[in-house]
């Protein structure tokens, strides 16, 4: 995976002055109770976190807002409003954009959306498309995040 690394690493020098997200971890503790901590910040390159040192595939990416009331929703929304409450808990200022539950990636392994075929790395986007070439994906992935 040094080809990988490489690419991960021209990246992280091509996005040195662009933002990055927060990731967040769940913590539970007998007197604060069940809330989601900041543990570091990434860049977002699609399904992929990019840290100074890591890789992590992305999950649940959630934009922190005021809790409002409303009426009947769905469970689905239940959950994020639940998440979306920890994180507020936790200390994320509205309007922040959290990472959580994102699972980090061994590159000498490969695993979540990173793949090697014949020694050439591809992420795969889904478990029914097409892997796409990690330069080209890389490189389109760090200009959206650039503009």
């Amino acid at each position: 995976m040094t080809r990988l690394a490489g690419l991960l690493d021209k990246a992280r020098a091509d996005l040195e002055e662009s933002p990055k997200n927060a990731l967040g971890e769940e913590r539970d503790s007998r007197w604060r109770g069940r809330r989601i901590v900041r543990v570091g910040s990434a860049w977002h390159l699609g399904v992929l976190l990019l840290t100074e040192d890591a890789v992590f595939a992305t999950a649940d990416v959630l934009k922190v807002v005021q809790p409002d009331r409303r009426g009947q929703i769905s469970e689905a929304a239940q959950q994020r409003a639940e998440l979306i409450r920890r994180c507020l808990l936790g200390g994320f200022r509205v309007g922040e954009i959290v990472h959580v539950g994102w699972e980090a990636i061994d590159l000498d392994e490969g695993g979540g959306p990173l793949k090697m075929h014949d020694g050439v790395p591809f992420v795969q986007l889904s478990s029914t498309g097409r892997p796409l070439p990690a330069e080209s994906y890389l490189a389109e992935q760090v200009a959206i995040l650039r503009q």
